[in-house]
């Protein structure tokens, strides 16, 4: 059975870069769980999408997201991906009790 989940890699490297501006994209390959080259290039597609904007701040590279571009696919129309981020990045609540 082979294991999928319901967002891109993309996603993911989008998600841990917004949630620290300042990693190192080989935190965020092992975070994510694919290659540093391949975090490089997500970052590059997202940086050339205008998604992210680079900013060199001494020998590391800070990232500063665009939450109001929309998402790419057309049955997400309508909204950005700052909906979705905000959404993944707000802490998650405990489950209500039972009365």
């Amino acid at each position: 059975m082979s294991e999928w989940t319901f967002l891109t890699n993309h996603a993911h490297v989008l998600l841990c870069v917004v949630r620290d501006p300042a990693a190192r994209l080989r935190d965020v390959a092992d975070d994510v769980g694919i290659t540093e080259r391949a975090a490089q290039r997500i970052v590059a597609d997202l940086v050339d999408a205008g998604y992210l904007e680079r900013e060199r701040v001494g020998r590391r590279n800070r990232y500063h997201l665009h939450p109001e571009l929309p998402l790419r696919h057309p049955l997400e129309h309508g909204h950005a991906i700052g909906e979705i981020l905000t959404v993944l990045t707000q802490p998650t609540r405990p489950p209500a009790r039972a009365v």
